[in-house]
């Protein structure tokens, strides 16, 4: 499994409009190979802004990489520039990636 983050330092006052972009566009995940899951999150709320992360789960590091390469994610990204959500957020946006080393779900003893 993979899984790739970005977070955001979205403005104080700018958490809806930021999370109205988000559930208004279109990822076009759903017919990706290798596509989980995704999941939008707000975190801790700092002096001047409000940190979120963007967090897709893949099979595996290749069908993430496959889909950066893709016309689905040139789709998904194509606003992601414009200044009107550009200007929700401090800086852009910061990408982690990260290999799954251990997994557990319900009933499950780690080996």
């Amino acid at each position: 499994m993979f899984i790739a983050t970005n977070r955001f330092k979205v403005k104080h006052g700018a958490e809806g409009a930021f999370e109205t972009v988000w559930r208004e566009r279109d990822s076009y995940l759903a017919s990706v190979p290798g596509f989980v899951a995704f999941d939008l999150c707000r975190g801790p709320s700092r002096e001047d802004h409000t940190l979120y992360i963007s967090h897709t789960v893949w099979k595996e590091r290749a069908d993430f990489e496959a889909w950066t390469k893709s016309d689905a994610f040139r789709l998904a990204h194509r606003d992601a520039g414009a200044a009107t959500n550009r200007d929700n957020y401090i800086g852009g946006p910061e990408f982690e990636g990260f290999e799954s080393v251990l997994s557990l779900v319900p009933g499950d003893t780690p080996a």
